[in-house]
């Protein structure tokens, strides 16, 4: 069982829904990075997602996009990214790390060399947002060879049949986008429609579901977690680092985090 599905399995089994953050790596600096997730897991969070940084991300909103400008201004590349978990995991065995960006730092890197760097650096799990499943057949082989989740996106317009393939075809777990839109959005989340449509989902498979966009504070985290098996919180997080400085940053970022944490527990 890997890491990602031994949390959720545990979470499962104390009647919690895990807690994923995202951040963009290198925003501002590496270091601060990995000084980020350590604080964030001392916050709450049972898996990292660390977004890869890319000139064009189109799923995300303006405060992921400028997160991602800032890193890349900054140097941040895919191996460096990776270097980044390389350093988390000497002190943190036990918090998954999830790897969420675009394909073509992964192709400029090659399918199989990135699934082998991935998993010396340490992680987990991988979700590819602009690769669709029906073309994966050359980068998932080479992701479960390495004993690595490929983490596959739905959404509230996929098909029956692309929530089959997904079930089928993922491992770790399922990232429910909450709403048609990019990341950051100021769409309402109605709980009541998600849990309408992760009731569908699971009629397809056991696959744990998280939850993302539109979750920004204790309130919205609990109310996703009564229907979830995990809560995704990106912009939130990551627009502490647009105006703040490091320290500061990732002391508010865990601070919302902590709140998220207990209102799930609660």
């Amino acid at each position: 069982m890997s890491r990602i599905s031994t949390i959720l399995e545990q979470r499962k089994k104390q009647s919690k829904a895990a807690l994923i953050p995202f951040i963009t790596a290198g925003d501002p600096d590496m270091a601060t990075t990995v000084k980020a997730m350590h604080a964030l897991v001392t916050a709450g969070a049972d898996i990292i997602e660390l977004g890869v940084p890319y000139s064009d991300p189109m799923a995300d909103g303006p405060v992921i996009q400028h997160a991602s400008e800032r890193a890349l201004a900054n140097g941040a590349t895919l191996s460096k990214v990776l270097d980044a978990v390389t350093t988390f995991r000497a002190d943190d065995q036990a918090t998954a790390v999830v790897l969420m960006g675009y394909l073509n730092p992964v192709e400029a890197m090659g399918y199989q060399n990135f699934a082998d760097n991935a998993k010396k650096a340490g992680v987990d799990g991988v979700l590819i947002v602009d690769l669709p499943i029906d073309e994966s057949q050359d980068l998932m082989p080479e992701l479960k060879a390495a004993a690595i989740d490929p983490i596959i996106l739905l959404a509230p317009t996929s098909t029956e049949q692309r929530i089959e393939k997904a079930m089928s075809l993922g491992q770790g777990y399922l990232y429910y986008v909450s709403f048609k839109g990019i990341t950051g959005a100021a769409n309402k989340l109605d709980v009541s429609d998600v849990a309408s449509k992760l009731s569908a989902i699971k009629q397809h498979g056991d696959l744990p579901v998280a939850v993302g966009f539109g979750i920004n504070d204790g309130p919205s985290a609990r109310d996703v977690a009564e229907v979830a098996d995990a809560v995704v919180v990106g912009s939130a997080l990551v627009k502490f680092f647009e105006s703040n400085e490091a320290d500061a940053a990732i002391v508010n970022a865990s601070k919302l985090l902590g709140s998220m944490r207990e209102a799930i527990d609660a």
